[in-house]
């Protein structure tokens, strides 16, 4: 099951749903995102990292609520390590075996050498 947070946002009205996909971390990636960065740089990854978790189901949300946001947030050392659990769980997914039984289509591999 997925990893997400939620942010019901009462001078909005809205509540965002944040969760990194396989397909928003690439996009992430893309955009220059490098997560090794993030203690290198945390003034320009860190607000990168939050951002990013809006792509996977408020793609068009704007920069400056996405900034207006956060900067409402408290508790920011916890959410930023509970970002970077969620981020790290679809680059995960990309080196777990899938389930026996669950696709009679799994291919095997052999090495040649």
């Amino acid at each position: 099951m997925a990893k997400t947070l939620t942010i019901p946002d009462p001078i909005s009205g809205k509540t965002y749903t944040l969760e990194y996909t396989r397909k928003s971390v690439e996009q992430m990636e893309k955009q220059g995102f490098i997560a090794e960065d993030v203690q290198k740089k945390p003034m320009t990854m860190l607000p990168a990292l939050f951002a990013g978790a809006f792509l996977a189901h408020h793609r068009y949300v704007k920069q400056d609520v996405i900034d207006g946001i956060y900067a409402r947030l408290t508790k920011r050392d916890e959410l930023i390590s509970k970002l970077v659990e969620m981020y790290n769980e679809p680059i995960l997914s990309l080196l777990d075996d899938p389930e026996p039984g669950e696709d009679e289509g799994n291919l095997d591999w052999t090495a040649d050498w």
